[in-house]
């Protein structure tokens, strides 16, 4: 993602419905088909930035910090969409699918070393050690 879709991403969820911010991380992670997930450190900050602008308004609901898109927001969001598309969607490359792969072998691999016997462990590594490899062959090739 280029710098400034996060802002721009967060305006364009909160068409759907009011969110929190957790929320709001998950409801962009769905629109990329889990190929974007905003980090907190990205999100809460162009959230109070949304705010300042007068593009959001925020309110505690229940505990928690709920933001909802105002008229000018929703306007900069239509906007966005009718002349860029969405933010997510630029993310749909063949490179996103590698990031979504490493992303689902780290996880696969971090359940591993949490869970597994010391001798899964090493099998993992072994695994993991070969695979890389063989990528480096597929770039020699």
């Amino acid at each position: 993602m280029r710098r400034g879709d996060v802002r721009i991403a967060l305006l364009i969820a909160l068409l759907d419905r009011p969110a929190h911010g957790y929320e709001l991380i998950q409801a962009i992670e769905a629109k990329a088909g889990g190929r974007w997930r905003p980090s907190p450190g990205a999100v809460y900050p162009a959230l109070q930035l949304l705010v300042d602008q007068g593009l959001i308004t925020s309110a505690e609901h229940d505990g928690k910090r709920v933001f909802e898109i105002t008229d000018a927001g929703r306007t900069e969001a239509d906007e966005r969409i009718a002349t860029h598309g969405y933010p997510w969607d630029e993310s749909k490359s063949e490179h996103g699918d590698l990031r979504l792969a490493v992303r689902d072998l780290h996880l696969a691999a971090k359940q591993v070393g949490i869970t597994g016997s010391p001798e899964a462990v090493t099998q993992a590594v072994a695994i993991v050690t070969e695979e890389r490899k063989a990528l480096y062959r597929l770039l020699a090739e």
